[in-house]
């Protein structure tokens, strides 16, 4: 079982074995999150998918505020302790550890990495985290692409987060097609309605997800849902 906090864009707050895990934080400057206070939010690590701003843009104030340890890429940490913040872990694709509370393995995402002034990020990244309560994939910024499969044969996944906005990633039909190679039938929906090109649907993206046998979770910005064992919630 783990507890999964929404705070917008492709930013979640996962809780499990007793430690605090925020992916992907991008929350001031995203209008939809402005409810939203940082210094309400405590973690023990902050994963890093890629370098595009919108999904690393509150990483400098979080990090210092919290003394959280950064995973992400070699050269995304890289960058990350030029700028003074060396409590940082850095992983490539393919590569896992056993951080504890969880082993996490560092998995292909199918898209561009560059960092805010313009430097390499590297090769953008999802995780696979799995320990005694909960196994589940954090895609980050990704197009359907069939390296998915491979996790389906060394995971049982619990729940996956996909993108599911066009344009920049993955569009609903596509997002489909990834829940079924991860072979995980509850999706948790990210990357969606922050602009204006990546807005959806919400119940015809449900209902697509439905029709393919699937469970779309859309959660509200601040809001907490416990996430279980496969097909219990």
């Amino acid at each position: 079982m783990a507890q999964v906090t929404y705070f917008g864009h492709s930013c979640f707050l996962v809780e499990t074995m007793g430690k605090r895990i925020l992916f992907d934080p991008f929350i001031t400057p995203n209008e939809l999150a402005k409810e939203i206070n940082l210094d309400s939010i405590f973690c023990d690590y902050i994963f890093i998918s890629h370098g595009h701003g919108d999904h690393l843009a509150d990483w400098e104030y979080l990090a210092n505020k919290t003394g959280a340890k950064i995973v992400s890429s070699f050269e995304i940490c890289t960058w990350i302790e030029k700028k003074g913040y060396t409590n940082t872990h850095a992983m490539n694709i393919s590569g896992d550890w056993d951080f504890g509370f969880a082993k996490v393995k560092m998995v292909y995402a199918a898209h561009s990495n560059s960092l805010p002034d313009g430097t390499y990020g590297g090769i953008a990244a999802g995780f696979v985290f799995r320990n005694d309560e909960t196994c589940f994939y954090y895609s980050g910024d990704t197009g359907l692409n069939t390296d998915m499969k491979l996790i389906a044969e060394s995971f049982l996944l619990d729940f996956a987060f996909l993108p599911i906005g066009n344009n920049y990633t993955m569009n609903i039909a596509d997002a489909t097609k990834a829940a079924r190679f991860v072979n995980c039938n509850q999706i948790i929906g990210m990357h969606y309605d922050t602009f204006e090109f990546i807005k959806i649907n919400h119940d015809a993206a449900i209902a697509e997800f439905e029709s393919n046998g699937l469970k779309l979770t859309l959660m509200n910005i601040g809001e907490s849902k416990f996430f279980l064992t496969k097909d219990s919630f």
